[in-house]
């Protein structure tokens, strides 16, 4: 009987030429798909591809030598990078942080993490006033304000594990270890440098969705941390009818045609894998009269169609000349549970001038969105 080739990782063809010659320096097969056969150097995405009889001596030997932890230290020249299994959840006490909240505990238990729930407030050093969610304010003057802050964000602390309590007890909330923490400081800022600590498998943020004026927009902490942070980030609109990630049936995964897609795509579909969750590519586009995107999108769908072929995998074409019309068309005619995004880190004028489709979507929608690092 034929031995079954399975996927055990998927690099640079740099990375995966590197894990071929360990592997197979140990007897071990290996064989590289994907791979651009014109200009192999500049392949990204290649599956590294083994015998499954193979496996368990693989990993082995992967263990062993710690490879692919220094592999990822490499590429991105971070240093320890290694996730915790922690999700952090910052909250600002509104009711759509409390959403967040709750999707963050079926999460962690899902996944057998644990919670972490912060509340920055602005420094009363400057005067000012400032929240996570840009609705929960404090006016910032003397010391005196400030010990009055303090006193205030502490109680509204515990009133929140009051309610998580009360959550747990009834049975609405799965019981998941959690702790929480207060901050002093700009939000975004604290939450970035948190999640540097932390490193966080999962930040999970309430948002107010689409309904929120233009003026609010700028400076909106969800999207300077989806911007800024290295971790997953996942929006969730105050008005999102999720409650479980059980109940997600159809996920939205939007694409530049970039071949670090690829890799995203892989990473979310080993994480949604389920016989009841249908995957839909798309891609935005200010001339839908152009008939390349529609055959390298179908192009992406043959692959992955071969790759996951037990997935039901659609795409589809979003004209951007309408954007926000467009798109809540595609979410309403495709019943989109989640979408998902990959965004990738550009200098200061870049993203203010030049705002990421994670940035405008954020705002143009009440799905929730999950946006993944390059």
């Amino acid at each position: 009987m034929e031995d079954t080739l399975i996927t055990l990782a998927i690099h640079t063809y740099q990375k995966a030429l590197m894990v071929k010659m360990l592997l197979g320096n140990e007897g071990i097969e290996v064989f590289l798909h994907n791979v651009n056969q014109i200009q192999p150097v500049v392949s990204a995405g290649v599956r590294i591809r083994i015998k499954e009889s193979d496996l368990p001596k693989a990993l082995r030997l992967i263990e062993e030598l710690d490879f692919f932890k220094k592999l990822e230290q490499e590429e991105n020249g971070k240093g320890e990078e290694i996730r915790t299994k922690t999700i952090l959840i910052p909250v600002d006490f509104s009711d759509y942080s409390l959403r967040a909240c709750e999707l963050g505990f079926n999460y962690a238990y899902k996944t057998g993490a644990n919670i972490h729930i912060i509340h920055a407030y602005y420094t009363p050093i400057y005067p000012a006033s400032i929240s996570i969610g840009d609705s929960f304010m404090y006016q910032t003057g003397n010391e005196e304000m400030s010990i009055e802050i303090f006193k205030k964000v502490q109680d509204e602390m515990k009133k929140l594990n009051q309610i998580i309590q009360e959550k747990i007890s009834s049975g609405q909330w799965e019981n998941v270890n959690y702790t929480d923490s207060l901050h002093e400081g700009l939000p975004e800022e604290e939450i970035i440098r948190i999640s540097k600590e932390l490193k966080p498998l999962m930040i999970i943020m309430g948002t107010r969705g689409k309904n929120q004026k233009d003026q609010e927009l700028i400076g909106s902490v969800t999207a300077e941390v989806i911007e800024r942070t290295h971790v997953p980030v996942f929006a969730i609109p105050e008005n999102t009818p999720l409650r479980k990630f059980s109940q997600v049936r159809n996920v939205a995964f939007g694409t530049s045609f970039e071949q670090k897609d690829l890799i995203s795509m892989d990473t979310l579909f080993n994480a949604l894998r389920d016989d009841n969750i249908s995957f839909y590519l798309f891609h935005i586009t200010h001339n839908k009269q152009d008939t390349w995107n529609e055959i390298k999108l179908g192009g992406i769908k043959e692959y992955l169609s071969k790759q996951y072929p037990e997935l039901k995998i659609h795409y589809d074409i979003i004209d951007g000349q309408d954007f926000v019309l467009n798109l809540e068309k595609f979410i309403r005619n495709n019943a989109i549970d989640v979408i998902t995004l990959t965004t990738y880190h550009r200098n200061i004028f870049s993203r203010i001038f030049n705002p990421s489709m994670a940035r405008r979507m954020l705002f143009h929608t009440d799905t929730p969105i999950l946006v993944l690092r390059e």
